[in-house]
């Protein structure tokens, strides 16, 4: 699977800071700031390289995908659908605190959830749509031609 040109990515330092505070019961932004230090030469966001740094990190209402790369522990260690949301937003709003930035990591998280909980894909689909108003009636192929990425949530 890895090769010597393979390398971890920021959302994976940051992946694994998230299950490391799940773990430890300790404040996400704790473990943000104690992953992103010991790894900082990943492709960190502006906003997030000023942030780690901080002696008293504020939220910077970003609304970029930060927020539900990082999440997936918590969809995979919750006990509910209520603990996912309420954890999920606990973990974005230590830097994502725009309500798109939530938004997109509670989506994230809660199909995490669901998936491992045994729903069906068209369950998760339907339940995404319905609590966060997300389209998701294209295919891929439809927008493969004139799609670009988007770092928002």
């Amino acid at each position: 699977m890895f090769s010597r040109k393979s390398r971890f990515t920021d959302d994976s330092v940051l992946t694994l800071a998230t299950m490391y505070a799940i773990l430890n019961n300790i404040n996400y932004a704790e473990a943000y700031q104690s992953f992103a230090k010991r790894y900082p030469h990943r492709d960190y966001g502006g906003n997030f390289k000023f942030w780690i740094n901080s002696d008293n990190p504020k939220p910077y209402n970003s609304f970029r995908n930060g927020s539900a790369m990082r999440v997936s522990p918590i969809g995979w260690s919750s006990i509910s659908l209520y603990n996912v949301m309420a954890e999920t937003q606990k973990s974005a709003m230590v830097t994502h605190n725009h309500p798109e930035g939530i938004k997109g990591a509670q989506s994230t998280a809660v199909a995490v959830f669901m998936a491992r909980t045994g729903k069906r894909k068209d369950e998760i689909k339907d339940f995404i749509i319905d609590a966060f108003g997300y389209s998701l009636d294209r295919k891929i192929d439809d927008i493969r031609t004139y799609y670009k990425f988007d770092v928002s949530c």
